[in-house]
C-alpha cells in the first residue's frame, strides 16, 4: 500500500511541508509499524497483515485518509502487488480526484474516491496502458539518467506503453537493453523489479559521522551524508551487494534521535542518500514562532530535537540485494554525471541548497513559464503541468536562450516606421529591421506571425493581450519578439 500526499512533495519550497511529512509518517505508523518513506509525501508498507485487522484493504486505506485529513492535507492511496504498481495506482487516484473521472485498469474506486485498489489478477491490465515515461518518472529503473534514456529509446522504437514493452520476450529485452531494461521489463509485466534476494546486512556495514561541536546547520550534515554513503557503498560493493533501503539516524546534542527508513527500488546512490538525509532533517527543523496554535506542541518537540545541533549521523543499509553490475562511463564513473553531482553538492554545502539550480521543463503558453528552476538533487514537479493542451503555445523547437527579463526592442518597416499590429491582428507592414537594446540594428531576412494571445481577460489587473513574432536577422540569429501595448519586446533567442 502506498500513501501519497502530493501537497508535501516540494519540501524545499516550504519547511512546514517537511514537518507535515513527518506527521504523516507518524500517522501511518500508527496503523502499521513497518513503514518505509519513499520520497517527500510518499510512504509505503505491506498491507496484507494490517488490512486483515481493519477489515480489508479498502477499509484500512479509508481510515488512513481520514486520519491524515486532520492535518489539513489530502492523501491518495494506491493498493497493488508491488511498489511500482501501487505508486501508479496512488497517482491514478490523485488524477481521478482532480478530474472527477472514473477509475481505470480494474480499480475498485469511483468518482472522487481517494483510494485505488488494483486486484492481484489485474496488475498487468492496469499497467498495460501506462506510458513508458513512468519508468523514468518513478525513478525505479535505476539511476534517473538510465531511466530517462531507456524511456526515450523505447519511444523511438515505437514502444510507447508498458503493455507494448511487456509483450517483448524477456530474453530479447535482456540482450538488447541490459540490466536496466531487464528490471524495467519486469515492472512492465507487473512483477517485482528484481527476484527477491534480500538478506540481513552485516552490522559492520553501517557508517557514522560524529560532529564536534554539534552541527546546527543542515547543509554540512547533508554534505557529510554523501561522503558516508560513498563509504557505505564501498563496503557493500566489496561483498557484491547493493542497497535498496537505508536507515538514517540523526542524534541531536540533547540525546533525542530521528530515525527513518528510506526505500528506493532503484539503486540508492550517494547523492540519493544525501537527498533523503536533507528531507529528513527538514522534517525535524523547528517551526517559526507565531505560526498559530496548531503548531505549538509540534514546534516545541522540534525545538527539543534541534537544540544544540546534530551530534551523530549514522547510515545503516537496512535491505541489501545482490549487485548485478552497472554500466560504467568512459572514465570509470558509475554514472556519467557523478563528478558534476559531487561538485554541485560541494557548492551547495558552502553556499546553500538553492545555490545550484537545474531547469525542469513543464507546460505553459509562454516560454518563460515552461521552465521551473529546481535545486540540484531535488525531484520536483514543474510549476505548470506539461500534459495540458495550453492553447496559444508557440510550437516548434524550444529556444536556446531565455532572457531573465524581456529586452526592449524596436521593429521597423523598410521606410523606418514602427511596425504595429491591430486588434484584428493585421500587421501594418512587413518587418524589415530589428533593433534590440544594446545591439546594433539588424536586417530582418525572414519572419512568421503574428500569433495573438489573450490571457486572464477576466482579471483587470493581470489581463494582457499580445502578438508574437519569430524574426530571423542577417547575422543568422532568430528571435521571439512580442508586441504589447504598442511596445516591442524580445523574450528569447534561437541559438
Amino acid at each position: 500500500m502506498v500513501v501519497n500526499c502530493p501537497e508535501l512533495r516540494d519540501l524545499d519550497q516550504s519547511a512546514e511541508a517537511a514537518r507535515q511529512h513527518e506527521r504523516m509518517i507518524a500517522i501511518v505508523t500508527g496503523f502499521c509499524s513497518d513503514v518505509e518513506a519513499v520520497e517527500p509525501g510518499v510512504c509505503a508498507f505491506g498491507a496484507r497483515g494490517p488490512s486483515r485487522y481493519y477489515g480489508g484493504e479498502k477499509a484500512l486505506a479509508a481510515r488512513i485518509t481520514v486520519a491524515i485529513a486532520d492535518l489539513g492535507v489530502r492523501s491518495r492511496v494506491g493498493v497493488a502487488d508491488g511498489l511500482f504498481a501501487a505508486l501508479l495506482a496512488a497517482r491514478a487516484s490523485a488524477a481521478r480526484a482532480s478530474a472527477g473521472g472514473a477509475s481505470a485498469g480494474g480499480a475498485s474506486a469511483e468518482g472522487r474516491d481517494p483510494v485505488t485498489v488494483i486486484p492481484s489478477a489485474g496488475t498487468a491490465r492496469f499497467l498495460a496502458p501506462q506510458p513508458v515515461s513512468v519508468l523514468a518518472d518513478q525513478g525505479l529503473v535505476g539511476q534517473d539518467l538510465a531511466g530517462q534514456d531507456l524511456a526515450a529509446l523505447l519511444c523511438r522504437l515505437g514502444l510507447r506503453t508498458l503493455g507494448d514493452f511487456a509483450a517483448l520476450p524477456a530474453r530479447d529485452v535482456a540482450s538488447r537493453f541490459g540490466y536496466a531494461g531487464e528490471r524495467a521489463h519486469r515492472l512492465a509485466r507487473g512483477l517485482d523489479s528484481r527476484p527477491l534476494a534480500a538478506r540481513p546486512p552485516p552490522a559492520d556495514l553501517s557508517v557514522a559521522r560524529e560532529f564536534d561541536p554539534p552541527e546546527p546547520r543542515a547543509e554540512p550534515v547533508v554534505f557529510a551524508a554523501k561522503a558516508l554513503a560513498e563509504r557505505m557503498h564501498e563496503g557493500l560493493a566489496a561483498r557484491g551487494l547493493t542497497c535498496v533501503r537505508v536507515q538514517v539516524r540523526a542524534t541531536w546534542a540533547d540525546g533525542r534521535e530521528s530515525s527513518r527508513r528510506w526505500r528506493h527500488d532503484g539503486l540508492l546512490s550517494a547523492a540519493a542518500v544525501a537527498d533523503r538525509v536533507r528531507w529528513q532533517l527538514d522534517g525535524w527543523r523547528p517551526a517559526p514562532a507565531g505560526r498559530g496554535a496548531d503548531h505549538d506542541q509540534h514546534a516545541a518537540d522540534h525545538d527539543q530535537h534541534a537544540a544544540g545541533g546534530v551530534m551523530v549521523l549514522r547510515l545503516v543499509p537496512d535491505q541489501v540485494v545482490r549487485a548485478a553490475g552497472q554500466q560504467l562511463a568512459l572514465w570509470g564513473e558509475t554514472i556519467p554525471g557523478d563528478r558534476v553531482a559531487r561538485a554541485a553538492m560541494r557548492v551547495q554545502a558552502m553556499l546553500g541548497h538553492e545555490a545550484v539550480l537545474r531547469p525542469v521543463l513543464g507546460g505553459g503558453r509562454n516560454v518563460s513559464d515552461q521552465v521551473t528552476p529546481t535545486p540540484f538533487g531535488d525531484k520536483r514537479e514543474p510549476r505548470l503541468a506539461a500534459d495540458r493542451p495550453w492553447p496559444g503555445r508557440i510550437m516548434g523547437p524550444a529556444p536556446g536562450l531565455v532572457f531573465p527579463a524581456a529586452h526592449a526592442a524596436e521593429v521597423t518597416d523598410a521606410a523606418g516606421r514602427v511596425v504595429t499590429v491591430s486588434g484584428r491582428c493585421a500587421v501594418s507592414a512587413a518587418p524589415a529591421w530589428l533593433a534590440v537594446r544594446g545591439r546594433p540594428p539588424r536586417r530582418v531576412t525572414g519572419w512568421a506571425g503574428p500569433w495573438p494571445l489573450t490571457e486572464r481577460w477576466w482579471d483587470p489587473v493581470a489581463a494582457r493581450r499580445r502578438a508574437r513574432f519569430q524574426l530571423v536577422t542577417d547575422d543568422g540569429r532568430a528571435w521571439l519578439a512580442v508586441v504589447q501595448d504598442g511596445r516591442w519586446l524580445v523574450e528569447t533567442g534561437y541559438w
